[in-house]
């Protein structure tokens, strides 16, 4: 069995597109029937996102941790206690493509314990142009990267186990798993193939995650337009 975990926090904006996305993913057949479960956890909800996890068919956890970190751990410990062999990780403001599962399970059986996958921003309407350009310039999209997104994020169940799980970290808690699986011998593949869209607003809802760096990046990208006679490159990395 694949267990399939999505922490929410007041997400009712994206959850159902989210959760339609990750339906069409668990019915893809070359997954050969294998079966998919998927638990959303709710952490400390207070708006409309239990109804549309209800609607959707899912499961819920509920748990009142405010900490991302936490969430994601509740929902791993639920699926291993399940039966779950695999892992695979996404954000309620993001959508995967239909072969999203497919991609981290053929990663796994070439011998990767873990997938660390890319994103791709759905919107930059919202954001200057020059915030996309420096996006398409500097973020690589492709085979050996090195970002690391718990939108976008796979492992295997022994391996998950043996690294001791995610930690109770407010932000980083996708990077801080992927260092104590290397650092516990886990074979990570770092690929472009799993693909998954998400959401490119500022307002997300951990201070420090992937909507931070790209308002830090805008930031950086206004000031240097404003000082027109510095050349450099935003210094935050992705």
């Amino acid at each position: 069995m694949i267990g399939l975990i999505i922490p929410a926090h007041n997400e009712e904006r994206y959850l159902s597109a989210c959760l339609d996305a990750v339906r069409c993913a668990m019915a893809h057949p070359l997954l050969g029937g294998e079966p998919v479960e998927t638990v959303v956890v709710l952490d400390a909800c207070t708006d409309g996102s239990a109804r549309h996890v209800m609607q959707s068919g899912c499961d819920a956890l509920i748990v009142e941790a405010r900490n991302v970190g936490a969430a994601r751990s509740a929902g791993a410990q639920a699926m291993i206690a399940r039966g779950a062999r695999w892992l695979a990780f996404t954000d309620a403001d993001s959508r995967v493509a239909p072969e999203w599962l497919v991609a981290q399970l053929a990663l796994c059986a070439e011998g990767a314990d873990a997938v660390c996958g890319c994103v791709n921003v759905d919107d930059w309407s919202m954001h200057s142009p020059a915030l996309a350009t420096h996006w398409s310039r500097h973020y690589r999209d492709a085979d050996g990267h090195r970002h690391v997104h718990g939108a976008n994020l796979g492992v295997s169940a022994h391996a998950y186990v043996r690294a001791g799980g995610f930690p109770a970290l407010a932000c980083g808690e996708d990077v801080a798993l992927v260092d104590l699986l290397i650092a516990t011998g886990a074979n990570v593949a770092w690929s472009a193939a799993p693909r998954v869209t998400t959401s490119g607003r500022f307002d997300a809802r951990v201070n420090g995650g992937f909507g931070t760096t790209l308002a830090a990046w805008a930031s950086q990208l206004s000031d240097r337009q404003d000082n027109s006679e510095d050349d450099s490159e935003p210094s935050i990395a992705l």
